[in-house]
């Protein structure tokens, strides 16, 4: 094949065809790779490898440098136009070993192509090569399957660590983070999916969370791992306002701050996952408790959600002890609790008689403000913002309602108490006279009893 044999044999044929065709064509460049996987070491040993890894970088580069006038004007356009702008290298890369594609991102991003490319290469390679793993309905592959597909999902966690971009699909990335729990992949592929669901919890959907348990005997729902997503949130915030005070660039309180808005996103997120777990039998208080406690106070502006969850909790798991039981609901804050979640835990017969109690002062102290023309709302929070009078209008026409109703409540139950009192009162009263009366008639009994001793006595001693 050499040009010993022949001038213009097989080798330069080759080379010619490499030069000045496949180098120059991204198509080109991707099929000759697909071929190459099948020759391997050889076809590395002759440099074909790399050479078309470098090419498919290259193009894809220019390609893009090229086609940015073209989508500008498929903005404009039609949406069959917008479909023919997509890069439409990335389905190609599917079909490549997942150690080629490794060195083709690796050379894409030297060369410059966009991060949001690269990402949506990496989304439809996980999705073609990984299809149907992780659902409910999939069927266990054999081991080496098994392996493959974790090498694949190690490799594109790994190439998705070193991307910078944090706007991928929450859904893909928790799609992932079931795949790699059924292969059993590294922790370390694991954290990394965990630390990048983290930076966007706040985004995140309640469904996504409900990561069910592999482990048999033990809880329904994977609760560790959304435990550390939490805690990567809260973190990702705690860095965040660590760089904001450094620059000066706000000075208030935490309330205040452009991340409150994203921890209560987060803080209703949690409510409606506890109130979800907290019907697991297998689910320890100690576990549940932690979640509470992980979350600021200012993340919850009304307590409603979280008294629900509690709620649920005491009701599935009616074994707990008296100490658990008071260390739970010590969590809930009382004064942040609404009108109607207030009423309902003044008779809820699962809470401890000490919160009951809480409630209810803190209802008679809403009530005297209420009286004295300053009414308290739970969850109160001021706001900057103008109000129109006609919504001041009809925010005070709904708190009279609100107040009417409440006072209306508290007369019906003081009346309650009042027939309760008189009842006792009535009660003991008869009991008083019933013993007055038995001692009375004793009394009389025992004098009639002495009366004839003596009468009978003085008869003997005449006689």
């Amino acid at each position: 094949m050499t040009e010993d044999y022949k001038e213009d044999n097989l080798i330069s044929r080759t080379e010619t065809y490499l030069n000045e065709i496949v180098v120059h064509d991204l198509e080109k460049s991707i099929e000759v790779l697909c071929a190459s996987a099948s020759l391997l070491p050889n076809a590395e040993d002759v440099g074909v490898v790399s050479r078309c890894i470098d090419a498919i970088a290259l193009n894809a580069s220019k390609e893009q440098l090229v086609s940015g006038l073209a989508r500008l004007e498929c903005d404009v356009g039609s949406k069959k136009l917008k479909m023919g702008c997509q890069d439409w290298w990335v389905e190609d890369l599917s079909a490549l070993r997942v150690d080629l594609y490794q060195r083709v991102i690796s050379a894409m991003r030297k060369t410059g192509v966009r991060s949001d490319s690269i990402i949506a290469s990496l989304i439809h390679y996980a999705q073609n090569s990984l299809k149907g793993v992780g659902s409910e309905n999939s069927h266990p592959g054999t081991i080496i399957e098994d392996e493959q597909r974790t090498i694949i999902i190690e490799t594109l966690v790994g190439l998705l660590a070193t991307e910078n971009i944090t706007s991928i699909p929450s859904s893909f990335l928790f799609g992932m983070l079931r795949i790699a729990i059924r292969l059993d992949a590294s922790l370390r592929c694991r954290l990394e999916l965990e630390r990048r669901i983290g930076f966007q919890l706040d985004m995140v959907s309640l469904d996504d969370l409900l990561i069910p348990s592999l482990k048999t005997g033990e809880c329904f729902f994977d609760v560790d791992t959304v435990h550390r997503i939490l805690v990567n949130f809260l973190r990702r915030i705690e860095e965040k306002g660590d760089d904001d005070d450094s620059h000066g660039e706000y000075e208030s309180d935490e309330r205040d701050s452009p991340s409150h808005g994203s921890i209560l996103k987060v803080g209703r997120l949690i409510e409606g996952y506890l109130a979800e777990i907290a019907t697991d039998p297998y689910l320890k208080v100690q576990k549940f408790i932690a979640f509470i406690e992980l979350l600021p106070d200012y993340s919850r502006v009304v307590e409603d959600g979280l008294y629900r969850a509690i709620d649920i909790y005491l009701k599935a798991h009616p074994s707990m002890t008296d100490s658990e039981t008071k260390k739970l609901c010590k969590l809930i804050d009382c004064q942040k609790l609404s009108q109607q979640a207030a009423s309902h835990a003044a008779h809820n017969d699962r809470l401890p008689v000490q919160m009951a109690l809480r409630v209810l002062h803190f209802e008679q102290i809403r009530l005297k403000e209420a009286l004295s023309g300053n009414p308290v709302v739970a969850g109160d929070v001021s706001l900057s913002q103008p109000v129109s009078p006609r919504d001041n209008y009809a925010s005070l026409r709904r708190e009279n309602r609100e107040l009417k109703l409440e006072i209306a409540r508290l007369r019906a139950r003081l009346s309650d108490l009042e027939k309760d009192q008189l009842s006792m009162k009535q009660g003991m009263l008869r009991e008083k006279s019933d013993h007055r009366k038995a001692f009375s008639s004793s009394l009389s009994k025992g004098i009639r009893r002495i009366t004839r001793k003596k009468s009978s006595w003085g008869q003997t001693c005449n006689a």
